[in-house]
């Protein structure tokens, strides 16, 4: 990106120090301040979120401005330097240094008179984005980060900031809501990001006409390709890692001011059962979970409407040896398999709404204890047989699996339509009801990026994160379909074993 001068480590000069000043002038929250002192000109440039502000105010730039008083000569850096008032001062020419510093919350102030030298003076907010009570809250996880973000968008660009600390990274603000004048953020990796996927996302925020923004996720809402789908579109999370993840694949991401969630985009139904700990487990450990989350879904989804559909059409498919205990259970049962069902579903989705109402202890025994007894009283009553109460609480166990909410949300949704389909048709309705939902799901498109990828275009390259986790040897390249300038993450290095055991020798 730099000249070198005999190899050695790029220099400041005026066109290195504009390349580094013309990628950090794209994002909203860099600052530029230029003052004029004994004849000279002083340029300070910082990230605003990534600065203790208060040390700006009350320091650095009081001392600039008593500077002049107190000096009878020329500007001088070595004095300058020297009288600052700030412990970690750097004087440098590196362009590579003065790029990482100043994205590790550095000010950098350059003087018109001393073009080959700059100063880095640190005074970078350690507190801001690290309060006590910061945790991910609805996407918990056993091992890694569990660092989310806040309500103040201010503090997420920092958090992320210092896990992306990348000359690329871009923030572009924007102002919404004609009442709330909601702060957005657009945050993307330059030269990395498709263009058009910045663009597509930049031009529906700015046609949005709207009073209040509540939340990120009526963003969604708003922008999606269609809203008259219960799939969700963009991936809305609170987990730091996750947003990381998404940017360094090629994503766009979204923020909004007094949410702790960011949506990220494109996105395909594959992302919204990926869950982080698949990246910090074992490959093989990783794909294993991943695949049995799947399974789960799968088994949420069509638990249920299968019943319906055995018990009322398809007895002829039942075991010798199951259907005896299967006509015992619903001997006394008066109603239908379809009211049966509804009943029991109805009541799970009752007490999931009313665990997650009440505070957090009240709400975890009310799901323990209201489920084991209303589930007895209902074996109990003939209301319903034990046999589907064992199949409706499996599937509500399967759907927690789910790592996204959304999604979660979705799936609960669905069964109900396949119960009342297989109650009508019995498996050609679950069957007809397949087809439905997969010609949906082939026409939604996230930032005009298929849905299904890569399954529907298929796209071969992009199944090593797909279904299963591949090691980290085969995913070192971003996928096809989300067109990104540039292809490679990093370059694996194989360890050759036997070069390793001679040098043991």
């Amino acid at each position: 990106m730099f000249k070198k001068k005999n190899d050695q480590k790029p220099i400041v000069n005026n066109n290195t120090f504009n390349d580094v000043m013309t990628c950090a002038r794209k994002s909203n929250d860099f600052t530029e301040i230029k003052k004029h002192v004994l004849g000279s000109v002083i340029f300070i440039y910082y990230f605003n979120t990534l600065i203790n502000g208060e040390t700006m105010q009350r320091v650095l730039l009081p001392y600039i401005t008593e500077y002049e008083k107190n000096q009878d000569s020329f500007l001088d850096i070595g004095k300058f330097q020297n009288n600052l008032p700030l412990e970690d001062v750097v004087k440098t020419n590196d362009v590579k240094e003065i790029e990482d510093k100043i994205h590790n919350g550095y000010v950098l102030i350059k003087f018109d008179n001393t073009l080959d030298e700059c100063l880095l003076i640190n005074i970078s907010n350690l507190s801001k984005g690290a309060r006590q009570f910061n945790d991910s809250e609805n996407e918990f996880s056993v091992i890694g980060p569990k660092v989310g973000f806040v309500e103040n968008l201010d503090t997420n660009i920092n958090i992320l900031r210092r896990k992306v600390k990348s000359p690329l990274l871009v923030t572009e603000e924007l102002v919404l809501g004609t009442m709330s004048k909601t702060r957005i953020m657009i945050v993307y990796l330059d030269g990395v990001t498709n263009k058009k996927h910045v663009e597509t996302a930049r031009k529906r925020l700015n046609e949005i006409d709207f009073d209040i923004v509540w939340d990120t996720t009526a963003l969604d809402q708003i922008i999606s390709d269609n809203s008259n789908t219960p799939f969700p579109l963009y991936l809305s999370t609170e987990r730091l890692d996750r947003i990381a993840y998404a940017l360094t694949v090629g994503q766009v991401v979204i923020f909004s001011d007094g949410s702790p969630y960011a949506i990220s985009g494109p996105s395909t139904i594959l992302d919204f059962f990926v869950s982080s700990e698949d990246y910090y487990y074992n490959w093989v450990i990783g794909s294993f979970f991943r695949l049995i989350r799947i399974l789960c879904i799968f088994f949420s989804i069509f638990s249920s409407s299968l019943y319906v559909s055995v018990v009322t059409f398809h007895y002829e498919i039942i075991p010798v040896d199951l259907l005896g205990p299967i006509i015992e259970s619903r001997v006394n049962v008066p109603f239908p398999p379809l009211l049966e069902v509804i009943f029991l579903e109805v009541t799970i989705e009752l007490l999931r709404e009313a665990g997650a109402r009440l505070p957090t202890k009240i709400g975890q025994t009310l799901g323990i204890v209201g489920g084991i007894v209303i589930g007895q009283a209902a074996v109990m009553a003939s209301l319903t047989s034990n046999i589907l109460l064992i199949i409706v609480a499996l599937s509500a166990l399967a759907s927690f699996t789910t790592p996204t909410v959304t999604m979660s949300n979705t799936i609960r949704l669905l069964r109900f339509p396949f119960i009342v389909m297989s109650s009508i048709l019995g498996g050609l309705g679950i069957m007809l009801g397949i087809i439905l939902m997969l010609c949906h799901l082939f026409k939604l498109k996230s930032f005009d990026t298929p849905y299904m990828v890569p399954l529907y275009p298929f796209r071969i390259k992009s199944f090593n994160d797909s279904f299963i986790r591949s090691s980290y040897e085969k995913l070192n390249l971003r996928a096809d379909f989300l067109k990104t300038e540039k292809k490679l993450k990093y370059i694996p290095k194989k360890r050759n074993e036997k070069r390793e055991d001679i040098n043991d020798e």
